[in-house]
């Protein structure tokens, strides 16, 4: 079964650090971008950042320079270092992953974690 698995949420002090990481697990084709949202309360889901196939990558203006994606594509996991946090990136992230082909011939499909939570004390 194909799936996100996320994982590095927890509770830290504002300046902290934290890092998650999301695994793709299963067998699959191909994966687009694969990047990380947040929803924190009574707000909507939002970009952090997402790396492109290639490597490019993209960032809310809100964490440049405190936050760094990096991807492993030969196990399909995406890590997001967080830096410098602040009690604004208390939320729940959530890893994506676009555009998955199980195989050759399926459509491509959109996955999500499950959600793991950052809780940044000030």
């Amino acid at each position: 079964q194909v799936q996100l698995v996320e994982s590095g949420g927890g509770l830290v002090q504002a300046g902290g650090s934290l890092r998650l990481s999301c695994a793709l697990t299963g067998s699959i084709f191909s994966v687009n971008n694969m990047g990380w949202y947040r929803q924190a309360a009574g707000k909507q889901r939002e970009l952090v950042a997402v790396m492109v196939t290639g490597g490019n990558t993209n960032y809310a203006d809100s964490v440049k320079g405190r936050f760094t994606i990096s991807r492993d594509d030969a196990n399909n996991t995406v890590y997001l270092q967080m830096n410098s946090l602040k009690s604004e990136d208390t939320a729940v992230y959530y890893c994506h992953a676009a555009r998955v082909r199980l195989t050759i011939d399926t459509m491509a499909v959109d996955y999500w974690g499950q959600g793991t939570q950052v809780t940044v004390s000030s």
